[in-house]
């Protein structure tokens, strides 16, 4: 049997970057999704020889690249350029938990205002698809990226698309505790569950239902962050790193 305490859960790497993008955004949008994938996990050093070699870059946009992953709290450089992947800070998830929440309950109350609902049609398209993989373990990462996706097309619906960015890049640690908790048993149907109940609302034009089951969908992994803790360690910064 496997110990959960010291598996790392893993998942095989998206197509996480266009060769038409700039070779820094290449490099920082590849290594990101290693690093929300737990590919690379808490803890692990990043050489930048190798990472230059392997990307096939020179320093310059290795260094924008790692620059913006700083910022974005994912890694760490030290002296000597010695740079670390960061280990998960709880205080910074139940920040991160406390915007996403605030802004998100806000997007499903107004869609479920609006009269027009055929803009969530694609949202709708994305619920069935998560449904058809939500027991296959081989898809994880598939379903995760149908998570983000799903997200992401209710604020297009709501002509906020601009806000979704801004929050996903505050919400990075979120995103690590995620893959961690997907594999967990149920937690892909629960996802299901929470998004399908927020879309039955919207298209209701329940405004109270929307708000509250965006709510209660986005608090689901937070509300398991002890428990999570207990199982995966490893992950997370300890106390004394504050």
């Amino acid at each position: 049997m496997t110990d959960k305490t010291e598996q790392a859960p893993r998942y095989r790497e998206s197509n996480a970057s266009s060769p038409d993008l700039p070779a820094s955004l290449q490099v920082y949008e590849t290594l990101r999704s290693r690093l929300i994938s737990l590919t690379l996990p808490p803890g692990e050093r990043l050489s930048r020889s190798d990472l230059a070699e392997q990307f096939g870059v020179s320093a310059s946009p290795l260094r924008e690249a790692l620059q913006r992953l700083e910022r974005d709290g994912l890694i760490a450089t030290f002296r000597q350029s010695r740079t670390v992947v960061t280990h998960i800070d709880p205080e910074q998830l139940k920040r991160e938990h406390f915007l996403r929440t605030a802004i998100e309950c806000e997007v499903a109350n107004l869609l479920a205002a609006m009269p027009d609902k055929s803009m969530l049609n694609k949202a709708a398209a994305i619920v069935k698809m998560q449904r058809v993989l939500m027991d296959d373990g081989d898809q994880f990462e598939l379903f995760r990226q149908l998570d983000e996706d799903f997200h992401r097309e209710l604020f297009k619906a709501a002509d906020q698309e601009h806000l979704h960015r801004s929050v996903m890049e505050q919400s990075n640690q979120m995103a690590r505790l995620r893959s961690i908790d997907l594999p967990s048993e149920g937690k892909s149907a629960s996802v299901v569950e929470g998004h399908s109940a927020t879309l039955d609302a919207i298209m209701a034009s329940d405004r109270y239902g929307a708000a509250d089951a965006m709510r209660k969908h986005l608090s689901g992994t937070i509300s398991r962050l002890e428990q999570i803790m207990t199982q995966h360690p490893q992950f997370f910064a300890s106390q004394n790193d504050h």
